[in-house]
């Protein structure tokens, strides 16, 4: 299986190229990145990327699966514009040339909330993103929505971090449907995502379709192995 990674250098599409070049059946992960990974493997293939320009380098998307994992903050992004561009723009464009280029599989990081109706900014364009990754025709579309990721990331963000600390007592009350907006590992998303790449894999058939994957998915999905 020959997947490719965007988000490689983030917090859980890190771990998710740990997880996909442990695995055998992998034979190799590209990652198109805007700066170099720090990590060196023989099934790794890194490729310097304008993410504006992605059409110039199409040949790196002939893969089987794409697992995105591309996401930023409007604080960092600077500007809403350029959040969307982002978290929308680079992630649809990434699809549409996989899709071209033979991919049969796209795995999403999305969020817990999103929709295109949504009030909040931040959902809607998480949600304009999984509406319209559905009108490309992909057989195999798995939309991961988590809540808070829970992880130690290589940039502070206050209110994340302040949230990861009260989330323990947070998740005890969450309880039924409520239990999708439960914090979750970044690590156990991670695995779950390289975990459901395997499995698409091996059987096409049974997985096809639109899945979307919330908490109680992604622990079981984690755990597959």
């Amino acid at each position: 299986m020959k997947v490719l990674l965007l988000g490689a250098t983030g917090l859980t599409g890190g771990m998710v190229l740990e997880n996909l070049l442990a695995m055998d059946e992998v034979s190799q992960v590209v990652a198109p990145t805007r700066r170099a990974l720090t990590i060196e493997h023989y099934k790794l293939k890194p490729a310097a990327v304008d993410f504006a320009h992605l059409e110039d380098q199409s040949d790196l998307f002939a893969v089987d699966v794409i697992i995105c994992c591309l996401g930023t903050t409007i604080k960092k992004a600077g500007s809403r514009r350029r959040f969307r561009e982002v978290d929308y723009g680079y992630a649809i464009k990434a699809a549409e040339i996989g899709r071209q280029q033979g991919a049969w599989a796209f795995i999403l990081m999305s969020a817990v909330g999103a929709s295109p109706s949504s009030p909040v900014f931040y959902n809607r364009i998480k949600g304009e993103l999984e509406h319209d990754l559905k009108g490309l025709g992909y057989p195999c579309l798995s939309i991961y929505q988590p809540g808070l990721l829970l992880g130690e990331r290589s940039e502070h963000r206050k209110a994340e971090a302040l949230g990861i600390k009260a989330m323990p007592a947070i998740n005890a009350l969450l309880h039924g449907p409520l239990r999708q907006y439960r914090g979750i590992e970044a690590a156990t998303v991670a695995c779950a995502m390289a975990n459901e790449a395997l499995k698409l894999s091996e059987n096409r058939e049974a997985m096809a379709g639109v899945h979307y994957r919330r908490y109680e998915d992604m622990v079981a999905l984690a755990n597959s192995r």
